[in-house]
């Protein structure tokens, strides 16, 4: 099979295409014919060594994927139905960008009906990251208010989009031109995040907040939040904000942070229930793509880190 994969650790430039060996799935992993991949920023930090994890090489890399299954085994899957799974390609799993992979059972799930495979291959991750990240981490419940800086990302707003569909009140931050996308999203108030009054907009407090932009500014956050209200960290490796240890404890606040990667299959599928779920509904969807060849997998790397991408999702067809 053609693939792209690395030798070493480094810059895209590692990333090499071409002839792979074609992978062998055990009695309870699944055969994928791979349809579609993507590229995510954490793939870039997984390539670069900055997320250190086992990698077995030479290595695959990619995240998520969408085909459709080549070989089920015992698994209860068939062969010829459409599938997603969005973690491949880290904790000694080879990736998804190749043109077969195997899939341990328990991370693929099925593709709902009509949904189109780059449509979800591009969303699978974002949205899956939002789920933990409201529900799992931050314990949203419906009329709460939670804010997302950064919602016109990605990540951000897929976390309007459930936050919404939740029952949350949501205030986002963007720029002035993402504004009405935001309102789109069903986002309550958007605010420009260059001047945010957010004791304004949330006059009874935060009940929930997630910085996607990774600014992490917990010197002004932590005291507008309600009681026990939540900061959830998601993005920012290099921040090292102040964090107001007083006002945290005496209100019974918290921050915490996770990352998709450390998440269990048992709460990677409660996720995929959502996903797919708001991906049926059309609610989930890609602002913007862009079609690439998997041949152009390193070139996707250098978008990203180049940061050319903002608010488009790259579709690399195998």
């Amino acid at each position: 099979m053609r693939a792209a994969y690395l030798q070493e650790l480094g810059t895209p430039d590692v990333i090499r295409f071409g002839e792979f060996p074609d992978p062998v799935p055990g009695p309870t992993d699944v055969l994928v014919e791979v349809h579609a991949t993507t590229v995510n920023p954490v793939d870039t930090f997984v390539r670069s060594g900055q997320f250190r994890t086992p990698l077995p090489m030479p290595f695959v890399v990619g995240r998520d994927l969408v085909g459709v299954v080549r070989t089920a085994g015992t698994s209860g899957f068939t062969p010829g139905e459409p599938v997603w799974c969005n973690s491949l390609g880290h904790a000694g799993r080879q990736g998804a960008a190749a043109q077969l992979a195997v899939v341990a059972m328990d991370r693929l799930y099925r593709l709902p009906p009509a949904v189109a495979p780059a449509t979800a291959v591009t969303m699978v991750h974002p949205a899956g990251t939002a789920y933990l990240g409201l529900f799992t981490h931050g314990r949203l419940r419906a009329g709460e208010t939670l804010v997302v800086a950064g919602a016109a990302g990605n990540v951000g707003a897929a976390l309007v989009s459930m936050a919404v569909e939740a029952g949350a009140r949501v205030v986002a931050t963007a720029s002035a031109a993402d504004a009405e996308y935001c309102r789109d999203l069903g986002a309550a108030e958007v605010l420009d995040y260059r001047d945010a009054d957010l004791a304004k907009a949330c006059p009874d407090g935060i009940d929930l907040y997630l910085d996607t932009s990774g600014r992490n500014d917990l010197e002004t956050v932590v005291d507008l939040l309600a009681f026990r209200g939540r900061i959830v960290l998601l993005a920012g490796a290099a921040s090292r904000p102040v964090l107001p240890a007083g006002a945290l404890y005496m209100h019974d606040r918290t921050v915490t942070g996770f990352v998709i990667s450390h998440a269990t299959t048992a709460e990677l599928a409660e996720a995929a229930v959502a996903i797919n779920r708001l991906l049926a509904a059309g609610r989930l969807r890609p602002r913007v793509t862009v079609d690439l060849p998997l041949s152009a997998t390193a070139e996707a790397h250098r978008m990203i880190e180049r940061g050319e991408l903002h608010g488009r999702r790259v579709v690399l067809r195998a």
